[in-house]
């Protein structure tokens, strides 16, 4: 047994977390840019670790992208030190050699994986990896006490010397402690480790696409016979076409149409010739009701397009206000101000309710045990929960579940109840509402990170939906999920840092003007509910690796499939993120529909 920083026993074979792996290969990339198909890797470091956390071997070079490198006020690779350094296929197989068999670790693993992949398909080659792991992810579990979760930040805490930001060697042998010194402390904590799977693939997974410039106008509904068509109004095609598609949908973008890639009941009309088609659209526009016109008749009305409405434009953006993080307490702090409690046991009717009256105390309700939870509720079978040995050796106080009742006394004054020393996180309740501070430059990238038991057996997949004011998706691509995690103009993905872990990240200062609200669901997939699954926690945090700004943990009642986690919308000057909390017992495809999705399954 090892021990680890708090003197608790650590199993040695937490470094040998992972089944089948030799090992780990630390890496860091400098790039161009952030967009993995637009941008290149300007230099990468990989250093490879044994089961145990101890060094094998290194390895660094300079790469000549062929192209402009970038923010060099970042990164310092100018034109001029990556002259002459190798292209990336010539250290493309010593790379792949030191990868394959290993778990890949980075901080922001998503980042750095893109990166790779997608010069490895450069190379006519495929990236050999097929579990990765987050180390900024793994630190949300374990949750140090840190002001933030930057690299900088954590090395200071596991005590790791870092002599040259963002140089990929440094950088890389600094994640190389942090990742020591994180496994350690999810060890003491008993945390399983948040690995991705990696299937082998061919490039970054977001292949490259031309941006669709998003129509100006509102959708003003369905064609209506003997009517002429509207600008905003949504134009499937299906089947073949006497006319070039790509001249019919460059003619209906100039002429103010919407050209949309799947037919919902949201949908104006669909063109085709083949009036006996069974294509997947052709059935739908029946299903729904939507008319169905020939390429002919299209071509006609196409001549005649009457002026539609106009999205409304939204207030200008504020002036920028700074995020504020207190520093006193307030003298009327909450009873639980400053502290998180982590409910074990019980029905989960039970508690549920336990975690919605801790936030009405102002604390936090904790879905994971961290280094961060201050309390423990145990309810009926709670005490055969697998992380009791390290709750009891982390010494912190358990109680039952009348403890909240005694926190306050009858005249409503707060009793004496040892706080911790708060971090300035909003504690929303359901339906609670934030306010998002502006970034210097607008309203900044912000990132909704949903998470949930790590050892629960549901497969929960985390959405969102991009909505007009009519609360409509635009186009196709403005459904965010497993299999399309990025709009074409990268201002909202998806990104996935472990089994039990998801995020929705917006660019709200470059989201055009029609895009009102990002809706942000969460959907089981399979026959098993949310009481089964339990409660979800959402964070709210400015940019990556920052505090969260705001918090919630949303629980549905009983029978629910799926649940609408937050809404990011649109409030005069500026935006605002409310925690939603409202489950639905339908599946994924009906909420979808909703919002002018129709799923084909």
């Amino acid at each position: 047994m090892l021990t680890g920083m708090n003197g608790v026993p650590v199993a040695a074979d937490v470094f040998n977390a992972v089944s089948g792996a030799t090992g780990w290969a630390v890496v860091d990339v400098e790039t161009s840019g952030l967009r993995p198909y637009e941008h290149r890797v300007l230099s990468v470091a990989v250093l490879t670790l044994d089961t145990a956390g101890e060094l094998v071997e290194e390895f660094s070079t300079l790469l000549d992208p062929g192209c402009d490198p970038g923010p060099v006020h970042i990164h310092g690779l100018t034109r001029e030190r990556l002259r002459g350094a190798p292209v990336f296929e010539e250290v493309a197989e010593h790379i792949g050699t030191l990868l394959a068999g290993r778990v890949m670790v980075a901080h922001n693993a998503q980042f750095d994986y893109e990166f790779l992949a997608r010069e490895f398909a450069r190379a006519r080659s495929w990236l050999p990896v097929s579990q990765r792991m987050c180390t900024l992810a793994l630190n949300r579990r374990v949750a140090p006490p840190t002001d933030d979760l930057k690299l900088a930040s954590l090395a200071a805490h596991y005590k790791v010397p870092q002599q040259r930001a963002h140089d990929a060697l440094d950088d890389a042998r600094v994640l190389a402690g942090i990742l020591r010194g994180s496994l350690a402390a999810a060890g003491e904590l008993g945390l399983s480790l948040p690995l991705v799977a990696c299937p082998p693939k061919q490039g970054s997974g977001y292949p490259p696409r031309v941006p669709k410039t998003p129509c100006v106008h509102r959708n003003p509904g369905r064609l209506v016979p003997g009517a002429p068509l509207v600008q905003g109004m949504k134009v499937a095609f299906t089947g073949d076409t006497r006319t070039a598609r790509e001249e019919l949908v460059a003619r209906s973008v100039e002429a103010g149409l919407n050209v949309v890639g799947s037919v919902s009941r949201h949908t104006s009309v669909l063109v085709t010739d083949e009036t006996d088609s069974d294509s997947a659209k052709f059935r739908a526009a029946r299903s729904a009701g939507v008319p169905v016109i020939t390429e002919d008749a299209f071509l006609g009305l196409l001549a005649g397009v009457q002026a539609g409405t106009a999205h409304a434009n939204p207030v200008p953006p504020a002036p920028s206000i700074p995020v504020q993080r207190r520093t006193d307490r307030p003298a009327t702090a909450a009873p639980l101000s400053g502290r998180r409690i982590l409910v074990l046991g019980g029905p989960h009717d039970h508690a549920s309710a336990l975690r919605t009256r801790i936030a009405e105390l102002g604390g936090a309700a904790a879905v994971n045990l961290s280094a961060g939870v201050t309390d423990v509720i145990l309810l009926a079978d709670g005490a055969g929960d697998r992380r009791m040995p390290h709750i009891t050796a982390r010494d912190l106080p358990v109680h039952d579940a009348d403890w909240l009742t005694t926190l306050t006394s009858p005249s409503g004054n707060a009793r004496d109840v040892e706080t911790t020393d708060p971090v300035d996180v909003q504690i929303l309740p359901r339906g609670g509402v934030i306010d998002l501070p502006a970034a210097h430059d607008g309203a900044g990238t912000w990132t909704v990170t949903a998470s949930w038991g790590h050892q629960i057996s549901c497969e929960i997949d985390v959405v969102a939906f991009v909505l007009d004011e009519d609360e409509q998706v635009s186009c196709d691509e403005d459904f965010i999920f497993y299999s399309a995690p990025e709009r074409p103009d990268a201002t909202v993905r998806l990104t996935t840092d472990g089994p039990s872990e998801q995020a929705i990240t917006a660019d709200l200062t470059s989201l055009h003007d029609a895009v009102r609200k990002i809706v942000i669901a969460a959907a089981i997939d399979g026959p098993a509910t949310f009481a089964q699954a339990g409660a979800i926690e959402i964070t709210v945090a400015q940019g990556t690796g920052t505090r969260a700004v705001a918090t919630a943990t949303l629980d549905a009642a009983t029978t629910e499939r799926t649940l609408l986690l937050a809404e990011v919308y649109r409030r005069g000057p500026g935006w605002r993120v409310r925690a939603v909390g409202q489950g639905y017992d339908h599946q994924l495809t009906a909420l979808a529909r909703g919002f002018g999705v129709d799923i084909v399954g």
